[in-house]
């Protein structure tokens, strides 16, 4: 029998004849809808479906005497079920003709890709894995089937449904994706799938490892070397994903762009926009707190007293192992064994809602930023003291559109670089889930 159903088409040379015109015409369709991206998916979608009817008209076209053999019935079978299947939503015709063929041989290997995928539209992401699995059975070096894999490991751990041991699933995933690049060094879209892996488990496993967002990073860049992925938007956006959660703010917002002139349905320019408005207020509000008439000014109703705010600050009471410091004492990155007290002035508005974005000022009166990741929005309110440990600080100064931002930062990525009114946060804010709104389904 066959082992493989894009390869050998029959059992025997007049088999292979048989289908010989329409499994070139599948290759061109496979090498379309995974390598060409056009300016909308709706065009995209329309050109497949126009290229999967012309392909059953052809397949259609052999007499049913020419495939009267079990393999090339098979064959048969499974042809028109990948036709079928070729639009996003779920067919229920080529789940029924993919089956049948892998009734009548089930050494087809691209059969069982069809079907796991076809299954996976419908929602049942545990008889896909199995599918791929089986076709794993047959070809355990097959590229495709270990991308499929660990894009639906993935898809497994940000899904509604929750999964035992997501963490475990989310390495699987990205193993499956580095197999698959070890297949071929140079396919984007398995490098695309790698960093998409990563940067889930950035996310997935609560311990908001920078590693992980520099190691999607590089997928990422890596994906961007194929020619072949060069017009993909959702690998673009999925790239400014990750440079604003490193708070690469300028790469951010480029890529945000790019991605939305290849795609405006995928709103990357939305994401641009509410950027942008979060850098807009934060630069409004600094440079009003940071200006020496208005916080002297008794019209400044509107603003919080900094000074009073500020006085009590100096003497809170810190970890004897920790050195009290402010904001202007602070040195780029991770400034371990320090503490800056602080009071939150104002939350700002974010309307992507991660991170969580406050404006406070220090004892010594200098107002800053504080951008706070995985836990939830309840744990600071305007007005508390914050006391933050072991400070990850970052200077801004970059241009947007002939705008200048410049304000400084301390990053809080974990619940114990955190004091909130002299009280350690509940692990009950801490969020784990939430962020997977804004990723990409590639």
């Amino acid at each position: 029998m066959s082992s493989s159903a894009g390869g050998d088409a029959g059992g025997d040379a007049g088999g292979e004849n048989v289908f010989s015109q329409v499994i070139e015409f599948a290759k061109v369709i496979n090498d379309f809808r995974n390598h060409y991206f056009l300016p909308s998916r709706q065009e995209k979608i329309a050109v497949l479906k126009e290229q999967a009817d012309r392909a059953i008209q052809l397949l259609d076209a052999i007499p049913k005497e020419k495939r009267q053999s079990q393999e090339d019935n098979a064959m048969y079978l499974y042809l028109r079920g990948k036709f079928l299947d070729v639009s996003p939503g779920y067919n229920k015709e080529a789940e029924q003709s993919l089956t049948e063929a892998l009734q009548l041989n089930s050494y087809m290997v691209d059969a069982w890709i069809c079907l796991g995928t076809c299954v996976w539209k419908r929602g049942d992401l545990d008889k896909a894995k199995s599918c791929f699995k089986l076709g794993l059975e047959q070809d355990p070096k097959n590229l495709e089937l270990l991308r499929q894999l660990s894009v639906l490991e993935r898809r497994q751990c940000t899904g509604e449904i929750e999964v035992e041991d997501p963490e475990e699933i989310i390495a699987e995933s990205i193993k499956h994706a580095k197999e698959a690049i070890a297949l071929d060094i140079r396919d984007g879209i398995s490098w695309y799938a790698l960093g998409n892996a990563c940067l889930t488990a950035y996310f997935l496993t609560g311990a908001w490892d920078h590693d992980m967002l520099y190691q999607s990073l590089k997928a990422y860049k890596n994906a961007a070397k194929d020619q072949k992925m060069m017009r993909s938007a959702e690998l673009c956006f999925n790239c400014s994903m990750t440079y604003k959660f490193l708070e690469n703010y300028w790469m951010a917002l480029s890529g945000f762009e790019s991605a939305g002139l290849l795609d405006p349905s995928i709103k990357a320019i939305e994401q641009a926009s509410n950027l942008c408005d979060v850098l807009d207020d934060v630069d409004s509000l600094l440079k009003k707190l940071n200006d020496a008439k208005q916080l002297s000014s008794p019209t400044s109703s509107s603003l919080p007293t900094v000074d009073s705010l500020a006085s009590s600050l100096a003497s809170v009471e810190l970890d004897p192992s920790y050195e009290r410091a402010t904001v202007d004492r602070l040195t780029e990155g991770l400034n371990e064994g320090k503490a800056i007290t602080g009071k939150v002035l104002f939350s700002v508005k974010n309307p992507s809602k991660r991170p969580i974005y406050y404006v406070v000022c220090d004892s010594d009166r200098t107002c800053f930023v504080i951008t706070v990741y995985g836990i939830r929005g309840t744990a600071i309110k305007e007005e508390d003291q914050i006391t933050l440990l072991d400070p990850f600080y970052h200077s801004f100064d970059f241009e947007w559109k002939l705008k200048r931002y410049q304000f400084k930062s301390v990053r809080v990525d974990f619940l114990r670089q955190l004091r909130v009114n002299g009280a350690i946060v509940s692990p009950q804010h801490v969020i784990h889930r939430s962020m997977y709104a804004d990723l990409m389904k590639g």
